[in-house]
């Protein structure tokens, strides 16, 4: 099977992000329809109700063929998409525990670049060797007309994992499994952010690539609450590129420019951990109220620490079973609104401090035995 997993902890570390997302990637608070809050005064989540849901090849659905190539391309190398990829690989086992075979390509360059995907998708298109090409985009308007060229050639192409172009972009793709809820899951971290600064404060906000869809409609859902309560400032946004030290970097510029800031928002999984570092350095970690995405284990230990307010973790695992099993569809030629839909419904959950050592020991072993 060809893959490029660049983390060489993968098997080791993300293996138990299948145990956690098995069992808890469903909190009992329901904010809106994307995000779920778990209460974060009253109890851990170590000690609420959990509904056991394993994804299983549980349709009815008889694939067409016995083996299947597929072709996955992604923003960048970065244990997000690892967790991704466990689930593509619990599919594509349960697949063969049916005779069904499945090889796919999962590649990412080290950095973010729409134009290396582009390329990419290109190449795999012009080897003619994959049932199916699926690109987590970049960049919409750069990797959007790539995309429709390749489905006016004859090509099937899918979007997965963390950002989709969709028809509302003027985009052929067929299908998008991955999260369809970032304006919300943005929205939900802000509202969380005023209520923990009783609706008044002077806040920064870092968003990640420019043009990531994912990080821009997070932006776009955090804008949309601040604007509700006058007593909020949105004072600065920097777009860190999905690097830590970017994050790390602009953190610290806006605690030296803006020493009334109180609070920060963060819209991917990197810049928590560097936001987070930032304000532990400047012994700031009373004064500035941090909220932010997903499940870097060092971000889940600053949540554990009070240096993280809020975390919101995306169901990494079930994104990737499901690309595979919407890959397989696509490729047979079933079109959505059949027997799959057009875009996935992905969760998201919001997790506190009171619930870091229940995610610690489920995603990464570590038990604390104070």
């Amino acid at each position: 099977m060809k893959r490029e997993l660049r983390n060489i902890f993968f098997f080791f570390i993300i293996l138990s992000i299948f145990s956690f997302f098995v069992v808890s990637c469903s909190a009992k608070k329901e904010i809106k329809d994307g995000a779920k809050k778990s209460d974060s005064t009253n109890s851990s989540l170590a000690e609420k109700e959990f509904v056991l849901e394993m994804p299983e090849l549980n349709d009815s659905y008889v694939p067409k063929k016995s083996a299947y190539n597929f072709y996955f391309t992604y923003k960048l190398v970065h244990s997000w998409w690892d967790a991704v990829a466990l689930g593509m690989e619990s599919a594509v086992r349960q697949y063969e525990e049916n005779g069904i075979y499945i090889t796919y390509d999962y590649l990412a360059p080290d950095n973010v670049s729409a134009k290396d995907q582009v390329q990419r998708i290109s190449n795999a298109a012009a080897s003619g060797s994959y049932d199916v090409i699926g690109v987590d985009v970049a960049d919409i308007d750069i990797v959007t007309p790539e995309i429709n060229r390749l489905i006016e050639s004859g090509n099937k192409v899918m979007t997965f994992s963390s950002s989709d172009s969709g028809k509302e972009n003027g985009c052929k793709r067929i299908a998008y499994v991955g999260n369809t809820h970032n304006f919300e899951d943005g929205a939900d971290l802000a509202q969380i952010l005023c209520e923990k600064l009783s609706y008044k404060g002077q806040i920064a906000m870092l968003v990640g690539s420019v043009g990531a869809p994912c990080h821009e409609e997070r932006a776009k859902g955090a804008k949309s609450v601040f604007l509700k309560y006058p007593g909020i400032e949105l004072v600065d946004v920097k777009y860190d590129d999905d690097s830590e030290e970017n994050a790390y970097n602009f953190t610290k510029e806006f605690l030296s420019k803006y020493p009334n800031l109180e609070g920060i928002i963060c819209c991917n999984m990197s810049n928590p951990v560097g936001a987070g570092r930032a304000v532990l350095e400047g012994d700031k970690k009373k004064k500035i109220t941090i909220v932010g995405m997903d499940h870097d284990k060092r971000a889940i230990e600053y949540l554990k620490d009070g240096v993280i307010y809020a975390l919101a973790l995306q169901d990494c695992f079930g994104i990737g079973f499901d690309t595979i099993t919407t890959a397989i569809k696509i490729a047979d030629g079933v079109q959505p609104g059949t027997i799959y839909p057009e875009k996935t419904e992905e969760k998201t959950t919001i997790f506190y401090k009171l619930d870091a050592e229940f995610l610690l020991n489920s995603l990464y072993g570590v038990i604390d035995y104070k």
